[in-house]
């Protein structure tokens, strides 16, 4: 790879020993992606929750602080494991949380905003078009590369920590033109209505597409998605397919039409409501009785929030109900009085947390939660590996079955 003075220099330690670590590491990852150079970052956005941590990685976190490392960029942080208000009535233990109080302590002291959210485009600073960042978190990295138009990879907790270190990150994959063209071309043919169709449709189009190099394009999208529905859609298309990167013809910015994106001679695959329904398998049927419903990933938006504070209007819940939101989003909800509309009906509302990275097994065996009601098929795709049941329905009919106790349709 070239380098320049600058990194040559971190190399060789003269900016300390942490900064050194980090071009050392970026120089191994660039180099196993055949990367020519660095190109500079405006942003690192870091995965890093005390479940896939550990005690390790919080002694590691603590080596870079103890060896004077600070972010040369602002850098900020996805959802954490634990609300430190909420975490024993869940089932989690005090060492759970330990590790969670050293990490944070740690990020702090390098200079990283405990910004905990995967909704950053939505609530911090999103990037513009065209805009080099370094972010982590999948449902982060298909939106931000794909509705902001911005570049990122999907970037490990150890690289983003390395980019916010040094400014920079190696210059493959989505940092270059040429891998940003279309590879997969999706005529969709029946159009979603709400936030759980969209999730729907991203799924059915990832495990379609399957590859993290793959880069589909979709057209027949007849009105401009909502943020929070296209949110929903590139979560699960990430989730089912490992994509970081789509166009969505005359909405997205850099598909204004098929030759942008170099798909007019793409082969086209339909989109059909067969495929739609054979994704929806999974959907919750009336009288089953969830043990728990649970709204998150993504964390939601204020209107999310006031949707649900709507939907459960004033009644008391019969089943435990789990909202996850960021902290940005949680003061104006509070203010809004969506937190207390919620929680007097019994919910739990988490703040700077999201369900699936907070122990989920753990919390699961602790309440004796198996069935799991949400109204997000990135949650239910993943929930499986974790000895849940998850099943799918619209956030009306999640918030419906935690009111009654069961599904009602």
């Amino acid at each position: 790879m070239h380098l320049s003075d600058e990194e040559k220099a971190m190399l060789n330690g003269e900016f300390g020993k942490a900064k050194q670590w980090a071009i050392d590491h970026q120089i191994k990852v660039g180099e196993f992606f055949d990367a020519k150079d660095m190109v500079a970052v405006s942003q690192a956005h870091m995965m890093a929750d005390p479940e896939s941590v550990g005690n390790a990685g919080v002694d590691f976190m603590e080596s870079i602080a103890n060896d004077g490392g600070r972010v040369a960029i602002p850098m900020i942080t996805d959802p954490r494991g634990v609300d430190l208000k909420h975490y024993r009535p869940l089932g989690q233990t005090e060492e759970m949380a330990n590790i969670e109080r050293r990490f944070i302590a740690a990020c702090e002291a390098i200079g990283i905003m405990m910004t905990n959210t995967c909704v950053n485009y939505q609530t911090i600073m999103p990037p513009l078009l065209g805009d080099h960042v370094a972010y982590g978190d999948t449902g982060v990295v298909i939106y931000s590369n794909s509705v902001c138009g911005a570049r990122s990879n999907f970037e490990g907790g150890p690289s983003a920590l390395a980019a916010g270190l040094t400014g920079r990150t190696p210059r493959y994959g989505l940092h270059l033109d040429q891998n940003r063209a279309a590879t997969r071309r999706f005529r969709v043919t029946c159009q979603p209505k709400e936030l759980t169709d969209w999730g729907i449709l991203g799924a059915v189009i990832g495990r379609m597409a399957g590859s993290y190099w793959e880069v589909p394009v979709i057209e027949g999208i007849e009105r401009v998605p909502t943020s929070d529905e296209i949110k929903h859609f590139g979560a699960a298309m990430a989730s089912y397919g490992s994509i970081p990167l789509f166009h969505m013809i005359g909405i997205t910015p850099e598909a204004p039409n098929l030759a942008a994106v170099g798909a007019n001679d793409l082969p086209v695959t339909k989109i059909t409501d067969a495929d739609l329904a054979a994704l929806a398998g999974n959907f919750a049927d009336k009288g089953e009785k969830p043990d728990v419903v649970v709204f998150a990933a993504p964390q939601l938006s204020i209107v999310e929030m006031d949707q649900v504070a709507s939907f459960v209007n004033g009644q008391k819940l019969k089943l435990p109900m789990i909202v996850c939101t960021s902290p940005q989003v949680y003061g104006d909800a509070l203010r809004m009085g969506f937190i207390d509309k919620i929680e007097s009906a019994g919910g739990t509302v988490l703040e700077g947390t999201c369900f699936y990275q907070q122990y989920a097994r753990e919390i699961g065996e602790a309440n004796g939660w198996v069935r799991l009601l949400s109204n997000s098929a990135k949650i239910v795709n993943i929930l499986g590996g974790y000895g849940y049941q998850p099943v799918l329905a619209s956030m009306a009919d999640c918030v419906t079955a935690a009111i009654h106790g069961e599904i009602v349709k």
